[in-house]
């Protein structure tokens, strides 16, 4: 009966628009006081999901991002993928994942690429004769890259919550990241020549070098994050801070994008995007420990196993199991409701945690573009002016390359051990 009820708040609250931070507040305070429970249970997890030192990092990326992209790394960053594949049939949408691959070393996050590269993009695509639709879905699609190819945001909620590596869960992400920015720069290209998009010309290595060069600090950022983490010369939270002093020296010295006078909008716009985050893995802390002590994880873990203990078969069950509960739930709140369980089942049956934790981002990743409640597609829309029920048609070709690289990450453990194997084993 009061599962029912904390699952019945939750859902109306998501069903109204409320933000699911505070659907999961409000599901769980209706929850305590229909079982009776003291209210400083919601203060005391709260404060207990968010009193992490790996927690720590998240403000650092969400700054390092911001200062990269008030610094004019977005313009930058697109003009050396148009560069490079412009003169291609399609070629501003190949710019447009390219852009994302490259813009994904820097945020470490979904919506913020989305905003940010689309910005650029979308009014240039539709600008060239683009349809608005495709153009939305196409920024919105490529943005899944982000939380893949480190930093992500999603793995370092995993590593607070599992204790798993995050420098091995950075390079496991790597090559499913641009297998899937690959598949994507296909399937554009695929329908690009389908509906006769055009392209522009080839402006020559000299552009082509000129444009790296440009685009070379934001390149160079990447690298420093993986090797100081890999390297053992920092935590990722003391690489979070590395990156941030690095983005604000070169947008403030070398691309010039903003001035000193600029830094406090841009803290302050920090601030509030990671307090928001932060918040919500707090409120949700609080939502897992309800159902912990329901039971509802040790229920779905025996579910499963007790339907098969077949690895493939359970890799089948998660991912089909992830990829619905991404229609409806942000990415951060599913991790740490559903992860800790799958883990269980997953190591049950002699799967890789690493591999999994791979697989189960990317399903997530997968859920930010898919209908009716993928937050990327609301993002996109916005800024291309079209209806949600447009871009969601558009996306389709996109969420069926994204289902195949999924299912060859899932069934083919060497595409994200692989890295990971080179450097700590």
């Amino acid at each position: 009966m009061l599962v029912g009820l904390l699952f019945g708040t939750f859902a109306v609250c998501l069903i109204l628009g409320v933000p699911v931070g505070v659907a999961l507040a409000l599901s769980s305070v209706v929850y305590l006081l229909g079982a009776d429970i003291d209210l400083s249970v919601v203060a005391q997890y709260s404060y207990a999901g968010m009193d992490s030192f790996v927690l720590l990092c998240i403000p650092g990326f969400v700054l390092a991002g911001n200062l990269m992209n008030g610094g004019g790394i977005t313009d930058q960053i697109v003009r050396f993928g148009n560069s490079l594949v412009g003169h291609v049939r399609g070629g501003l949408g190949l710019a447009n994942v390219t852009g994302s691959m490259i813009f994904a070393g820097i945020s470490g996050t979904a919506v913020a690429e989305t905003a940010s590269i689309g910005a650029v993009m979308i009014p240039a695509m539709r600008k060239s004769g683009y349809d608005a639709p495709f153009a939305a879905a196409t920024t919105a699609a490529a943005s899944t890259v982000g939380p893949i190819i480190p930093p992500s945001v999603p793995m370092i909620i995993v590593g607070t919550l599992t204790g798993l590596s995050v420098g091995k869960m950075f390079l496991a992400g790597a090559v499913p990241g641009l297998l899937l920015g690959f598949g994507m720069m296909l399937t554009v290209y695929i329908i690009s020549r389908k509906r006769g998009y055009p392209k522009g010309t080839w402006q020559g290595f000299g552009e082509v070098l000129r444009s790296s060069r440009a685009a070379f600090w934001a390149l160079l950022m990447t690298a420093l994050i993986l090797y100081g983490i890999v390297g053992g010369l920092f935590t990722p939270t003391e690489a979070s801070i590395v990156s941030a002093l690095y983005a604000f020296v070169v947008g403030l010295f070398i691309y010039k994008g903003f001035k000193l006078r600029d830094l406090p909008g841009i803290v302050l716009e920090s601030a509030i995007g990671s307090g928001a985050l932060i918040l919500l893995v707090g409120f949700a802390n609080v939502f897992g420990w309800i159902l912990t002590s329901e039971q509802i994880p040790q229920a779905i873990a025996q579910a499963m196993l007790s339907v098969t203990e077949n690895k493939y078969l359970i890799l089948l069950m998660v991912n089909v199991l992830l990829l619905i509960v991404g229609t409806f739930m942000e990415t951060i709140a599913a991790l740490i409701i559903l992860f800790p369980p799958l883990l269980a089942v997953a190591q049950a049956v002699g799967i890789d945690p690493i591999h999994f934790a791979i697989v189960v981002v990317l399903n997530l990743m997968i859920g930010l573009t898919t209908p009716p409640v993928g937050v990327c597609l609301f993002v996109a829309a916005n800024i291309a002016n079209v209806s949600l029920g447009a871009i969601s048609r558009a996306i389709w070709p996109f969420l069926v390359c994204n289902i195949i690289v999924l299912l060859l990450v899932s069934y083919v453990p060497w595409i994200s051990l692989w890295l990971p194997s080179l450097y700590f084993d």
